[in-house]
């Protein structure tokens, strides 16, 4: 009885929790909303900035700002485009570059982007900026992190599931299930799943970038200056939580044509 109900309640959260999202046009394992994430967001935003410190009133500060508002105005213009024009309306559009050597950017739900400086030298110009920019706010314009942390609760959820399951074998046995399902779920769940969301936020930052007035090409150049920054330190791919930097500047190459005519139909000429 209790496997049986476990069931019911695994599948209709599945059912109830799929969304489809409008820059991606797929439907998507969603259990949270955009109402409940962003004030968090905001606030844990707000308490990085203050715990950490903030570049401001040079060049390379000033680039940050300037890159992340033609991102911004690309989104409002694909967005438009695709007729959602009020799916940016909660965004809170904020660019800050913060003193640290780490090589990494991020975007939080609702437009609150930082940039380290660590990724500056291998950025190196607008157009490098704008692929790391244009990617990590595309994160965000998907709900990625709202579906990660949907799958992180589905994936909770399978190992109740697997506990009730195996609750009246040995504990051994318990103990075998339990690993089964967390290597499993995770090498076949949510590693995939990652790197899936990897790959849109590379094509959709593509289109952003172009939309912006930056080649889409310049993306490759960025990519072969991080690859070789970080040459025989990733895992393997199906290990990773990211695709393999080969693998991201085939796709990247394949996907080109694409943001341009994306580009071409908003009605902006790239550089």
């Amino acid at each position: 009885m209790k496997k049986h109900l476990l069931i019911g309640i695994f599948a209709a959260g599945l059912v109830y929790s799929c969304a489809t999202n409008p820059i991606t046009g797929k439907k998507s394992l969603n259990f949270v909303s955009n109402s409940e994430l962003f004030p968090t967001s905001f606030q844990q935003y707000g308490t990085f900035l203050k715990e950490n410190k903030v570049i401001t009133g040079t060049a390379d500060a000033r680039k940050v700002e300037a890159v992340g508002m033609r991102i911004k105005a690309a989104a409002e213009k694909y967005l438009i485009y695709l007729g959602q024009s009020q799916y940016l309306a909660d965004y809170r559009w904020e660019y800050k570059l913060i003193d640290n050597k780490e090589v990494n950017a991020w975007c939080m739900p609702g437009g609150k982007i930082v940039v380290y400086s660590g990724i500056l030298p291998i950025t190196k110009d607008d157009a490098g900026l704008a692929t790391v920019m244009g990617h990590e706010v595309s994160h965000a314009l998907a709900n990625h992190g709202a579906q990660r942390m949907s799958a992180s609760q589905l994936q909770q959820l399978g190992a109740v599931g697997v506990a009730v399951a195996t609750g009246g074998k040995s504990e051994q046995t318990q103990q075998i299930w339990s690993q089964a399902y967390g290597i499993g779920s995770q090498g076949l769940g949510i590693l995939p799943f990652s790197r899936g969301h990897e790959t849109e936020a590379d094509k959709i930052g593509l289109t952003l970038m172009a939309i912006a007035g930056y080649n889409p090409e310049q993306s490759i150049t960025f990519w072969q200056r991080m690859s070789a920054q970080s040459s025989g330190q990733a895992p393997p791919e199906f290990m990773s939580t990211h695709p393999s930097d080969a693998t991201r500047i085939a796709n990247l190459k394949a996907l080109i044509p694409e943001a341009k005519a994306l580009a071409a139909k908003v009605g902006v000429i790239y550089k």
